[in-house]
């Protein structure tokens, strides 16, 4: 088991924890990789041009009979000052089977990649470990991207509090390159 306060600290501080998901406790490693070869780490920075394709996504726990639904979500949009738009949908996927990575699950809404106007956007990724097998027929996809929120979502379909979570910081690249 992988649970200790450390794990979800940089969450709690960043108020992922709070402003997207309820407190919880890590049970199931998770790692995040885009194809440029950059890790997605807790507050770590990533430039929208290296996130131009949906990143490998493994699961780390489990066995090939536990499923996992990973949901990608910005709780900034538009912007971190004003996130009236709060949660927009980057991308969801059911069915991954434990030990596995996103591939071997079922994609429900597209993969969209972060692209920031306006201030620094927290870009977070969050696995719940579903109680039910197969749950991509059951998933309606939302009708709009903005104003998604992942905890009504794992309310109406039983997925229970995350079992991992992770998110990475991204802005508009010519206004990183201002700074």
């Amino acid at each position: 088991m992988l649970s200790s306060t450390t794990d979800v600290q940089p969450l709690v501080i960043s108020k992922v924890i709070d402003e997207v998901v309820d407190n919880f406790t890590t049970s199931v490693k998770m790692s995040v990789m885009y194809k440029s070869n950059q890790r997605v780490n807790n507050g770590h920075e990533l430039f929208p041009s290296t996130l131009t394709s949906k990143p490998r996504v493994v699961v780390h726990g489990g066995d090939m009979r536990t499923f996992y639904t990973l949901i990608m979500t910005d709780p900034d949009a538009p912007g971190p000052s004003d996130p009236y738009l709060r949660e927009h949908l980057h991308w969801i996927i059911t069915d991954i089977p434990g030990t596995t990575d996103s591939s071997f699950g079922k994609e429900v809404v597209s993969y969209e990649m972060p692209r920031p106007n306006i201030g620094i956007h927290r870009i977070v990724f969050v696995l719940f470990k579903q109680k039910k097998k197969r749950l991509c027929h059951v998933i309606t996809p939302p009708p709009c991207r903005d104003g998604f929120k992942t905890r009504f979502f794992a309310d109406q379909y039983e997925l229970g509090l995350p079992v991992a979570a992770v998110f990475f910081n991204c802005q508009r690249e010519s206004a990183a390159r201002r700074r």
